[in-house]
């Protein structure tokens, strides 16, 4: 509760909330949004602009663009917490042993982590992609296994800092064991950043899943994504304009309530930053 309080006095956290919260409503209630089916094409209704029966047009199928819309929002939210949520466990266990053990052990993981930087995700990302079959769990899977990197190091950081404090001395005069001290103990005080990033990350994973099904190599039709969708536009943007502003509009702004979400609860987290605010 004292989170939410927070929110709600800082206005970027709010701003963001209020826009994801029916992002969110979409996803959990699509079959009640909306009245037609996604999947069900109709060709006596290509290409149809929007009217009340259509509210965002139909595309080259006959299928209703709202409906996709719709539960497009709901591979985004998948794609979205899994693959984020991917790459926050892997980032977490390699650095808190790295920032817990130091020594060789720091180095060693320290240097494959600066050599998987220096890969540029997204083309790493379609190099694997390429390789393997497209589908929605490869690119979860995938896309959290690229994006830990920056979670490993901020999280090594954190307990640099925090290892050496009292009540981690007083732990192990304890006796407790090495497992304990750092789950129970460490990084429970380590992860207020680890919210920030997590929450900017999934829209950063949201438009690289958009991309991907832009590119043909993600969600496969007839499965409704936001990417695919705009797929369709690019070859009918002349005649079918809302073919590429709904979908379009949906990614900007999921992706940017993330992205102002993410940024006020850094100042939340920040005391400075937050009573300056």
């Amino acid at each position: 509760m004292d989170l939410l309080r927070r929110i709600y006095r800082h206005n970027l956290a709010l701003i963001g909330l209020i826009i994801l919260i029916p992002m969110f409503l979409c996803a959990l209630f699509a079959p009640f949004i909306s009245v037609h089916n996604p999947f069900e094409p109709d060709l006596k209704q290509v290409l149809v602009s929007p009217s009340i029966s259509h509210p965002f047009g139909t595309d080259t199928l006959g299928r209703d663009v709202f409906a996709r819309v719709v539960y497009g929002s709901r591979i985004s939210l998948i794609v979205g917490f899994v693959s984020v949520g991917i790459a926050v466990l892997i980032g977490i266990a390699i650095g808190a042993i790295s920032g817990y053990y130091g020594g060789i052990m720091d180095e060693l993981i320290m240097r494959f982590v600066d050599l998987m930087m220096c890969f540029p995700t997204f083309f790493l990302i379609l190099a694997v992609i390429a390789l393997l079959e497209p589908s929605i769990w490869n690119i979860m899977i995938v896309i959290g296994l690229t994006g830990w990197m920056g979670i490993a190091r901020l999280i090594r950081a954190e307990i640099l800092s925090i290892k050496h404090k009292e009540f981690v001395l007083a732990a192990k005069a304890l006796g407790l064991s090495e497992v304990r001290i750092i789950f129970r103990h460490v990084l429970p005080n380590a992860m207020s950043p680890i919210y920030v990033v997590a929450t900017l990350g999934i829209g950063g994973a949201i438009l690289t899943e958009s991309a991907l099904s832009f590119l043909g190599i993600g969600v496969q039709p007839p499965t409704p994504s936001w990417g695919n969708i705009l797929t369709q536009a690019k070859d009918n943007i002349e005649v079918a304009w809302w073919l590429s502003l709904y979908p379009g509009l949906a990614i900007f702004l999921t992706v940017m309530g993330y992205n102002l979400l993410g940024e006020g609860l850094r100042d939340i987290f920040d005391p400075r930053r937050y009573y300056q605010s």
